[in-house]
């Protein structure tokens, strides 16, 4: 079957409902489909232009849609990598950044019709690029803050950087306004919400004073709190209290928590003064033992 490609012209594809149809093509075409990921991208740019082609004349919901539509994230992978070379530089993993190139990709690969009369990648790469930047304008923060916030903030840095080379300062609060066309307080509240965006050590040196211990912000700010065991053990007592048996519980209750002696125990429960003690010590035994273990 004849195949036309040019772009802007009306075209024409042939059925790939599978791989050996894939094949046929790319016999056709003068490219070898046996493994996608090393088709060479002029031959991946000829076989995107028919795949897009057919991925427009047939049905969404049909299964050679869904394969032509792999078929083309497959083999436009090249670009994905492309993109995340660009941010090779950042902390996140690579794999991260080329998963959500992917979903760039995805997107770019829905969007994009053959009669837009451009490559696809002049097309793609925009989409890929923009969606590696949100996740890092979304996942970067240390605090996460509105989306508006975050906006906010980038565009008040482009601004402060414009301003600063022609006023050879750091421009006010109120000069970003004017030059923004915001009012002072939505400024104030960017700059604020900028410090979310990264964190620092509470270990780290204040820079006030001779760098003694205290100079860190740890030093400043940690103390011991004397409670705070008591509150712990008690806490991890709960449940273990709530295991024993209901007479045990009522001991234990009468003892710590109405403050009775031992005798007076036994005479609320009927049982001697000995009986309570041998029960208070079994059961306090108990309760170190799972505590502890």
């Amino acid at each position: 079957m004849p195949v036309t490609v040019s772009i802007g012209s009306p075209t024409t594809a042939p059925r790939v409902a599978g791989a050996s149809e894939l094949r046929s093509l790319g016999t056709q075409l003068g490219v070898d489909v046996g493994d996608l990921a090393k088709v060479c991208p002029a031959d991946a740019r000829e076989l995107s232009k028919v795949l897009f082609v057919r991925l427009r004349a047939v049905d969404e919901e049909s299964d050679e849609y869904s394969y032509v539509r792999a078929t083309l994230i497959e083999l436009n992978m090249a670009l994905v990598r492309f993109c995340a070379g660009r941010f090779a530089h950042r902390s996140e993993p690579a794999e991260d950044i080329v998963q959500v190139g992917t979903v760039g990709l995805i997107k770019a690969i829905d969007r994009f019709d053959p009669s837009y009369e451009v490559e696809f990648s002049t097309f793609a790469i925009p989409t890929i690029t923009g969606e590696i930047k949100r996740f890092f304008r979304d996942t970067s923060w240390m605090v996460h803050v509105p989306r508006r916030l975050q906006e906010l903030h980038l565009s008040i840095a482009k601004a402060s950087d414009k301003m600063e080379q022609l006023l050879d300062r750091a421009p006010t609060p109120a000069e970003l306004a004017a030059h923004l066309e915001v009012p002072e307080a939505e400024v104030v509240e960017g700059l604020v919400a900028a410090r979310a965006q990264t964190a620092h050590s509470l270990d780290a040196p204040t820079g006030d004073d001779d760098g003694g211990q205290d100079s860190a912000l740890v030093g400043r700010l940690a103390f011991e709190e004397p409670e705070y065991e008591k509150m712990l053990a008690l806490e991890s007592l709960k449940p273990l209290i709530a295991e024993l048996p209901d007479r045990e519980r009522r001991i234990l209750s009468l003892r710590f928590s109405g403050d009775l002696t031992q005798a007076e125990i036994g005479r609320e429960l009927g049982i001697s003064q000995m009986h309570v003690s041998r029960i208070l010590a079994r059961t306090l035994g108990k309760l170190r033992e799972a505590l502890l273990a």
